[in-house]
């Protein structure tokens, strides 16, 4: 009997499957890819994290969506967006959770949970169950190198206009 080859240390779960709001177009874009900050580079190819509290987008409050900076697949709303003091973009929720994937990761010696665009395949941080109980408990806790905003007045202009449901009174994502 051969030996059998030794895992990889990290595994893709199986991802939960939702009717996207926008036509699913997504994909990793090398364009995109080649006009990457080397911050942005290192962040989404290379599975890097930037510093906390030296990110673009840790402490944003304006409206608007947060798209994957390589291929633009929509993935996080402000409406979701709270401060957890971690220094990062932290979301209790994806807007598109099929534009999420959730891999095991183990590096660094400890176990966690990654989160990566599921179209770009870039990494966007990691997923950790300490967030707000009413919000059902969980911290997306995202890299801002991975992420484009759109504000919610320019939503329509950069084709996401269907979101703009999200910001309405009494809206739940």
């Amino acid at each position: 009997m051969a030996p059998r080859a030794p895992r990889a240390r990290i595994q893709r779960a199986a991802p939960i499957v939702k009717e996207p709001i926008v036509a699913d177009t997504y994909r990793k874009d090398p364009e995109a890819i080649a006009q990457l900050t080397p911050d942005q580079y290192r962040v989404t190819q290379q599975a890097d994290t930037e510093p906390p509290f030296r990110n673009e987008f840790w402490d944003n409050k304006e409206p608007g969506i947060y798209v994957d900076v390589v291929s633009g697949e929509p993935l996080f709303a402000s409406v979701n967006k709270y401060d957890s003091g971690s220094g990062w973009p932290s979301f209790t929720v994806p807007i598109e959770k099929a534009n999420v994937a959730e891999l095991s990761d183990t590096t660094y010696g400890m176990v966690r949970t990654e989160v990566r665009s599921a179209h770009g395949d870039s990494h966007l941080g990691h997923v950790f169950p300490d967030g707000p109980p009413a919000e059902g408990g969980l911290r997306y806790c995202i890299n801002s190198a991975a992420l484009r905003f759109i504000p919610l007045d320019d939503l329509e202009k950069e084709g996401y206009g269907d979101y703009r449901k999200l910001f309405e009174d009494g809206a739940q994502s």
